[in-house]
């Protein structure tokens, strides 16, 4: 699961995965979400490779004809436009990213984009309301915080099992900060 929780300070016996800070002052919870990285460079590989023998097939009947230099550029400028939409998918993978930081004072989250600025949000934990809306929003399983006057989205890259766990999670998260 691309959520990962990072506990500060943890409370002493406390098992791995657990939300528990140690009482006191300075508790801080810290949230980072990425998306899946489904394919790696092998699959890349793979993809492209096996795109290009199916390309390949239709010029087969057109060797040793000049039809095959009609239709030549066409298959390398779908090969060619495959792989570049695979790389800039990888590439925006790989920077969009959400981080949020909770503490009994502020909760806030910056989401960083890939082509655009990064988003600020911050608001007050106590005031902080986390809404889950099981159908009828945008995707199921729709996760949002309210606070500050604003709505703001979580985890829009997250699967809608993921979303559903993030949910109780920093539920439960707030709940112990309160």
């Amino acid at each position: 699961m691309p959520v990962h929780w990072r506990i500060h300070p943890k409370a002493p016996g406390t098992a791995p995965g657990a939300f528990a800070v140690a009482p006191g002052e300075g508790a801080e919870y810290r949230l980072e979400l990425a998306p899946n990285l489904s394919m790696g460079t092998v699959g890349f590989a793979r993809m492209i490779a096996l795109s290009a023998g199916f390309l390949s097939l239709p010029l087969l009947a057109a060797l040793g004809t000049p039809v095959l230099w009609g239709l030549l550029p066409f298959a390398g400028l779908a090969l060619w436009g495959l792989w570049y939409a695979l790389r800039r998918n990888s590439a925006d993978r790989q920077t969009l990213r959400e981080d949020l930081r909770l503490t009994r004072e502020t909760i806030e989250l910056v989401r960083t984009n890939p082509r655009a600025g990064a988003q600020h949000w911050q608001a007050n934990p106590y005031w902080v309301r986390v809404r889950m809306r099981e159908k009828g929003g945008p995707v199921e399983n729709y996760l949002t915080l309210e606070g500050a006057g604003r709505v703001v989205e979580l985890g829009a890259f997250l699967s809608p099992e993921e979303r559903a766990t993030l949910h109780d999670e920093l539920t439960r998260a707030l709940r112990h900060l309160r």
